[in-house]
């Protein structure tokens, strides 16, 4: 279970707990201790939904950092492949050019 499960579960717990007491212990009436549950709910759902949308948001932040990454790596090694690639056309040309030297010999 991740922190974030886990504050939110504890969350959710506190949140039900408050609200038995509440109902248990309240002096006002029925109607309106439901209101104030009401309430209550509409702000929590309020702050779970802010909750996900910044985890959403460090998410996407994460994916495009990790993205950026593999895309350097990707370009590093284009450049390595391509350098190696020159390097060793580079001999094969000047071992072409000896053995045709020789050759003439």
């Amino acid at each position: 279970m991740s922190d974030n499960t886990k504050v939110l579960a504890g969350m959710l717990a506190g949140l039900a707990a408050g609200v038995a007491i509440g109902i248990l212990f309240a002096p006002e009436k029925g109607s309106e201790t439901r209101d104030k549950l009401t309430d209550s709910l509409k702000n929590l759902g309020d702050s779970i939904k802010d909750r996900a949308a910044d985890e959403i948001g460090n998410l996407s932040e994460f994916k495009d950092k990790v993205v950026d990454g593999i895309k350097s790596k990707l370009r590093s090694a284009e450049e390595e492949y391509s350098k190696t690639r020159n390097a060793v056309s580079s001999v094969v040309d000047h071992a072409e050019d000896t053995l045709n030297k020789a050759a003439k010999s």
